[in-house]
C-alpha cells in the first residue's frame, strides 16, 4: 500500500488508478485475445549445472495446474500460506499466488528469511511449504535448544519421539498408532508444532530439491510429518504429490491426478499431461531434447515405482559423477548422508573423471560449541574450525563412519572444510537453495585439485 521513489514501481493505489484509463472495451478486446496456450510467464531454470533456459509457462498451465494440485491437497477457502521464496521460483507462484487465488486463500509474505520463524509464529499458516534447506534449519535449532534442556526433559522427549517415529511409521501402512502416541502429542509435540508456528497446519510440505530421510524422521519423531512433492519448472511444478493419508517416507508420492508418468528403459522419468510447458524461449533444440515426439517431458532424474504407485528418485542423470574407473555415482545420495552428520550445514562431493570422491563441507555456525567439545579444538569461529587439524581430523573420523556403509567406490577420500556457508549471496545456492555445482567447482577450483596432487 505504500509508495516508492521509482516510478516502475507501483502502488496499490497507483495500480489501481491506471484502469480508469482505459476503457471496457478495451479491456474486454485484451481477454479476448488471450489464449489459453499463449505464454503467461518465463520461469528460468536454476542452472544448478550449466546456463539457465527461459522456460515459457502457458496460462492453461499455470491454471490447470494450480487447481488441479490444490484440490489434491484438499486447502479450502480461508486457508493461510507464507510466502517467502522468490516469485521467480515456479512452486512459490503455485503455493503462494495462483494456487490461493483459485482458491480464495490468504497469503501472508514473511519480512525476510531471516525473520520466516518469527513470521510463522506470527501467520499460523494452514499449510506451509518449506524447501529443505529451511526444514534443516528448523532442525538444527531444534536440536540446539534441546541439548540445553535437563537430563529429565531429555528422556521425556527421547520416549515421545520414539513414540511418534513409529507411530508416523505405522500411519503410513495404515495400522493402528503405539498406545501412547496420544500422551507422546498431548506433552511433546503439541508444543512442538505451537512454538514452530506450526499448530494450525494440516499439511507441511517439501519440494525443489532432494532431502535427507534423516531429516524427515526428525520431524515424523516430533509428529509432523513431512509431504514430498517432485516436479520440476518444465512442469509447471509437481508431478508427483504425498497427501497425509498416502505417503511414505522417503518416497516423492504419488502421480499427480490428470497426469501421467513413465520410467524410460534407462531408468529416466519422464511426465505427460497439461502441466508440461511450452518449450525453452528462443532455444528450440533445447526444447526437441527435453519434449519427445510422443510429447513426453524427459526429467534428467532416475527413478522407480513401488509396489504402491510411489516413486522414489535414486539419482540425478546429469548430476552423475563418472570416476576414473568408470563408475557412475549420485552425489546427491552421498551429501544427504554428510548432512546427516550434526555439524555439517552443507555438502558437495566431487570426483568427476577422477581417482576417488572427495567433499567439500561447511560448518553450521550454531553447532560451533559442539565442534569444540567433541574434537577438542580451541576455534574461536568457524573460520578457525575450518582450519584447525583437530576439527578436520574430529570429523574426517565422522565421515569414515558413513564409508563403512558405502561401497568402496562410494566412499569419501578426502574432505575439505570451507571458511564460509555456502550462500545465496555468495552465488553457490539458487533462490530455492539448491547447490550450484557449476559456480561451487569453479570457486574452489583450487581446494578441489588439491584433493588429487
Amino acid at each position: 500500500y505504500g509508495d516508492h521513489d521509482d516510478p516502475k514501481v507501483y502502488s496499490w493505489k497507483r495500480f489501481m488508478a491506471l484502469g480508469e484509463k482505459g476503457s471496457e472495451e478495451q479491456l474486454q478486446a485484451r481477454i479476448e485475445a488471450q489464449k489459453p496456450d499463449d505464454t503467461c510467464t518465463y520461469i528460468y531454470t536454476s542452472g544448478t549445472t550449466g546456463d539457465p533456459k527461459a522456460v515459457m509457462i502457458t496460462h492453461d498451465n499455470i491454471t490447470w495446474t494450480a487447481s488441479a494440485s490444490l484440490e489434491m491437497l484438499g486447502v479450502q477457502e480461508g486457508d493461510r500460506v507464507i510466502s517467502y521464496l522468490p516469485f521467480s521460483h515456479i512452486a512459490e507462484q503455485v503455493v503462494s499466488l495462483h494456487g490461493p487465488m483459485a482458491a480464495g486463500m490468504c497469503t501472508a509474505f514473511a519480512e525476510s528469511m531471516d525473520k520466516l520463524r518469527d513470521n510463522l509464529r506470527e501467520v499460523r499458516p494452514t499449510m506451509f511449504l518449506g524447501v529443505p534447506r529451511v526444514w534443516e534449519k528448523m532442525q538444527a535449532g531444534m536440536v540446539a535448544k534441546a541439548a540445553q534442556n535437563s537430563n529429565l526433559k531429555k528422556k521425556l522427549a527421547a520416549w515421545a519421539r520414539g513414540q511418534g517415529l513409529a507411530g508416523g511409521y505405522a500411519d503410513q501402512k495404515g495400522e493402528s498408532k503405539p498406545l501412547l502416541f496420544g500422551l507422546a502429542d498431548k506433552l511433546v509435540f503439541s508444543k512442538v508444532r505451537d512454538a514452530l508456528g506450526l499448530d494450525q497446519c494440516r499439511i507441511c510440505v517439501t519440494s525443489a530439491a532432494p532431502i535427507s530421510k534423516s531429516t524427515l524422521e526428525f520431524f515424523l519423531s516430533l509428529g509432523i510429518p513431512i509431504m514430498e512433492v517432485y516436479g520440476m519448472s518444465e512442469c509447471t511444478g509437481p508431478a508427483t504429490i504425498s497427501l497425509p493419508n498416502k505417503y511414505k517416507t522417503g518416497s516423492v508420492g504419488k502421480v499427480m491426478g490428470g497426469t501421467e508418468i513413465k520410467i524410460a528403459q534407462d531408468g529416466e522419468i519422464c511426465m505427460r499431461g497439461r502441466h508440461v510447458f511450452k518449450g525453452y524461449f528462443k532455444n528450440e533444440a533445447a526444447t526437441a531434447e527435453a519434449i519427445d515426439a510422443e510429447g513426453w517431458l524427459h526429467s534428467g532424474d532416475i527413478g522407480e515405482f513401488d509396489a504402491d504407485g510411489f516413486l522414489r528418485i535414486t539419482d540425478r542423470k546429469k548430476d552423475l559423477l563418472i570416476t576414473a574407473g568408470g563408475e557412475n555415482i549420485a552425489p546427491q545420495v552421498l551429501e544427504g548422508k554428510l548432512k546427516g552428520i550434526s555439524v555439517v550445514s552443507q555438502a558437495v562431493v566431487v570426483g568427476d573423471r577422477r581417482k576417488h570422491l572427495a567433499a567439500l563441507l561447511t560448518l553450521d555456525e550454531t553447532k560451533l560449541e559442539e565442534v569444540r567439545r567433541e574434537s577438542g579444538s580451541s576455534a574461536t569461529s568457524v573460520a578457525d574450525a575450518a582450519t584447525d587439524e583437530k576439527v578436520h581430523k574430529w570429523l574426517m573420523a565422522q565421515v569414515e563412519d558413513i564409508n563403512k556403509d558405502l561401497a568402496r567406490v562410494q566412499s569419501i577420500k578426502k574432505i575439505k572444510i570451507l571458511a564460509t556457508d555456502l550462500s545465496i549471496e555468495g552465488g553457490e545456492l539458487t533462490p530455492t537453495m539448491k547447490v550450484k555445482r557449476k559456480v561451487v567447482n569453479t570457486k574452489y577450483a583450487d581446494a578441489i585439485e588439491a584433493f588429487y596432487t
